[in-house]
This record gives C-alpha cells, structure tokens and sequence, in this order.
C-alpha cells in the first residue's frame, strides 16, 4: 500500500484517491521573473518522480501545474529592465522549460497561466464576497481570516505565529492584520483588468485556488510544492478554497525541503543560488552535469530533508554513475551461453524489483530505492568473478533501464557515458587541488594508502576537515580518489 506524508495530517496516510486507480494532482510552479535555480529544479524533479512512479504503479495521473505570470515581482523586474511585463514573462518562461528538458522533466498535463484565468478568479472572490468570507475596501479587496475557524491548521501555527506571517503584507486599513489580498486596485504603469471592485489584479493566493479548481475540481487528490509554500500560501489556499465551495479542497499536501547552501535555504533573497542554467553550463560544473548526474544527486536525500549541496556531492555523484555505466559496459560484453552466477544473479534482481517498490511505497523514498540499485550493482560485480551469461546479463540491464525510468536514470547506452573528461576540464582531482595541474603517481603501496585514509577518518571524526582535506589532496597527487560514505568510513580506488 502507497504510503505519503501529509502535511496536514503530519504523518504517513495510506494513499486513497477521490477516484479508482486515478490521482488529481495540482503543484505549486514558479513566478516567472527570473531564471530558476536548484531549490526550483529540487521540487520539479520531486513531482516528476512522484508523477512517474504512480503511472508505474498503475494509477492514471492528471498532473497540473502552474506559472505565476502576474506578482509584483513581475512588475519590479520588468521596471528594472526596462521592458514590458510579458516581455519577461515569456522570456523566463521559456527558460523554466529550457532548464526542465536538460533535467529531463517531462511538461505537466496542464500548464496554466494566472493571466488566463482572471474571470475564474474574479467569480470566486464575488462567491467569497457574497457568503461573507470578504469585504471590498476602496477598490481592494481582502480575505477575512476570522471568518474560517479551520485557519492554521495545515501549518500547525498558533495564533501569535499566524500573526507574525500576517504582518509581511501590511495595511492598517485591513479589518485583522491576518487578512489576505484576493484582488489590487492598479497602480499606474502596472497590469490591470476590469473587475467589479474597478481596474486590478489578482493577488497570489487565489490564482492557485482558481486554476487547480478550474481543471481538477472542488476537490483533489494531492497539492504538492515546497515547504516555504505551507504558510501562507498554501493555508490561504485552503481557507478561501474550501470557504467559497464548502468542500474539502485538496486531501493529500506534500512538501519537499529545501535546497542548503552550508546549512542556509539556498534562495534568491539571500543571493546564495545557482541557477539551473549555471549548473549546466559553467565551470568547474558543466564538465561534471548531466541530466543524470544531478538527477541521482538530488534523488539520494528524501524529498522531505534538507539536501545541502557540495562540489564534492557532484563529485560522488559523478563517480557513483561511473560504476553504473562501467558495469552496463561489462554485462554489454558478455557472450556466454551459461553461467555458474546465473542463479544468484536472477534472485538479486527480483530483490531490486520487490525493494525498489517498497522503498517508493513508503513515500516515495527515493534513496532507499537507490540503494538497491547499489546493491544489485555490487552483486553483478561480485559474481561476474564467478561467470555469467549473456541472457543473465541483459536481464540486469533491463532491470536497470525499467526501474530506472521511473526516476529518469540509466536511460543512457553505456557508450553515451563520458567515464574520462579531457584534462583540460575539470577532474576530480582538480575538484580537491583547486583547480591546479598536477602530475600523478601511482607508487604508494595499498598499506600505505590504508593508513592515511584511517588518519583522515579519524581527522573527519574530531571535525577536522582542514587535516581531512589535505590528506585527500595528498592521496589525489598520488592518483587515489576517495568515497566517504553514510556511515562515516571511507573507501578508496586508483
């Protein structure tokens, strides 16, 4: 049985959709004033997974997910670059969809624009108006949170704190600072359209609430997006939702955790990003990027954790799809009719198979489910020692390519796989010399490459990462790169 964490539950409820073997789905996408970065390509890679391993499991999936294409942020850039404000709509739109083929994310069933649906949006404020939910106030108007007895409960926050959130849209004017925008009068130079409160625009919170309503219903399965979207975005949704229709609005909230930059939310506002094109495109991380590469590496923390992101994480990542498509190499090879490992091959793929479900059945946990991909990778290594056939070969290959696509790896043929990047780009022994060329020598004896990785567990084990560093500086000159593992030992290879 699929189990999610629902946020509004704050636990793991056995999935049960509106409609048999059918999941409607809304995800919260992005306001489009500038490029995205990895917080961005972290929540469209969560729900491209959670899209791709529910069709898998046999549910039909309607998949909607917007663009945010009126904000004041909008408006703030196009002012600052001097064009209109669907000139940077489109063009940032057509770079979220640039940046979503490189990572392999297929388009949402729908993809609606806020701007298209302002007469949805403007028949559910006169609805909120009309059951007493809002009051217009000089050509605004406002959400009266004191009207909806159920608000805070998705974000589990108290009063004091609901007030504390309230108070980023200040207005003395408003009947409780808790209350939100629905509708803005226009300002001059600024987007507008009719309405019957006069000239304006939406505000945030019911663009979403009218366009997941508009193409999935009343009510739906999952609303997904990240966890600063809990409050207040996705509580307000909820209350002017359920307030103007008198149904539940969305059953299961799923939230992915953020993207950290030594311990800090990695955001535009702290101007500690990456964008996705940078990733991609720019040294030293081009020459380590593939859709691939940072599909495993995002994949390899829970959606729900925090995921810091590191040089050195690339790195790993980098060298851990290096054995995969190695092994796709090897069993692409072989030629035997028979083989003595065939058996135990065949029994370490069924594992693959009934651990990868479990592991994605218990919210969707994608780093369990990569570690049967490990384990089903060292077991084919193990007994190609031993001899395996052609056909037991191909077998784990398609296991690999099968499961794979739910997660979108090991798609590529193993001849596809760069193993070796030209020296004039970055390596990963540039990774820990600073970018300086060096030459290598391989004359240390494996004794001795034993006791400096003990001495740099023991140095990562008193925190002394400086001591920690120069050691794997000292083994790279020497031609060893080294793997730190979970469980905070290390291992090693020339």
């Amino acid at each position: 049985m699929l189990k999610v964490h629902n946020t509004l539950s704050g636990q793991k409820d056995n999935l049960t959709t509106l409609s048999p073997n059918q999941v409607w789905m809304y995800v919260c996408g992005v306001t489009v004033y500038d490029e995205c970065h990895l917080g961005h390509a972290r929540s469209a890679l969560v729900f491209d997974v959670i899209r791709r391993y529910l069709e898998y499991a046999g549910y039909g999936v309607t998949y909607v997910r917007n663009f945010t294409d009126v904000d004041d942020k909008i408006i703030a850039r196009a002012s600052k670059d001097g064009v209109s404000c669907r000139e940077i709509v489109d063009r940032y739109m057509r770079a979220y969809r640039h940046d979503m083929d490189r990572l392999g994310i297929a388009p949402a069933d729908v993809e609606p624009r806020a701007t298209d649906h302002i007469s949805d949006i403007i028949r559910m404020i006169e609805t909120l108006i009309d059951k007493g939910h809002a009051y217009r106030l000089n050509g605004d108007v406002y959400y009266e949170v004191a009207t909806f007895p159920a608000y805070g409960r998705l974000s589990k926050r108290n009063a004091e704190d609901l007030l504390a959130g309230a108070r980023v849209e200040v207005d003395a004017r408003k009947r409780n600072p808790m209350d939100f925008a629905l509708w803005k009068s226009s300002k001059p130079g600024e987007p507008a359209w009719d309405s019957p409160w006069g000239a304006g625009r939406p505000g945030w919170h019911i663009e979403c609430s009218a366009m997941s309503t508009r193409h999935l219903g009343e009510t739906f399965d999952i609303h997904g997006g990240g966890m600063d979207l809990i409050f207040p975005h996705h509580e307000n949704e909820i209350a002017q939702s359920s307030a103007a229709t008198g149904k539940e609005f969305a059953r299961y909230w799923l939230h992915n955790g953020f993207v950290q930059i030594n311990q800090e939310k990695m955001s535009k506002s702290l101007g500690n990003f990456f964008t996705i094109r940078e990733v991609f495109e720019k040294w030293p991380y081009s020459d380590l990027v593939t859709s691939e590469t940072l599909r495993y590496f995002l994949l390899a923390t829970h959606y729900r954790s925090p995921l810091e992101f590191s040089d050195q994480g690339l790195h790993e990542t980098k060298r851990t799809l290096d054995g995969f498509y190695g092994l796709y190499r090897r069993l692409a090879e072989l030629t035997d009719a028979h083989g003595p490992g065939d058996r135990d091959l065949g029994q370490a793929v069924a594992r693959l198979h009934r651990g990868f479900d479990q592991a994605m059945d218990d919210d969707f946990n994608t780093p369990a489910a990569l570690a049967q991909f490990q384990s089903l990778r060292g077991e084919a290594n193990r007994l190609l020692g031993l001899g395996v056939s052609q056909r037991a070969g191909e077998e784990v290959r398609e296991a690999f390519r099968t499961l794979g696509r739910v997660v979108g790896l090991f798609q590529l043929k193993d001849r596809d796989w760069e193993f070796n990047p030209p020296v004039t780009k970055l390596t990963a022994l540039d990774a820990v010399t600073g970018g300086e060329k060096v030459g290598v020598t391989q004359t240390t004896s494996d004794e001795e490459v034993e006791r400096q990785v003990a001495e740099r567990n023991e140095a990562r084990r008193q925190k002394d990462f400086a001591r920690a560093d120069e050691i794997r500086t000292r083994l790279a000159r020497q031609g060893i790169t080294i793997e730190d593992r979970p469980d905070g030992t290390s291992r090693w290879k020339r």
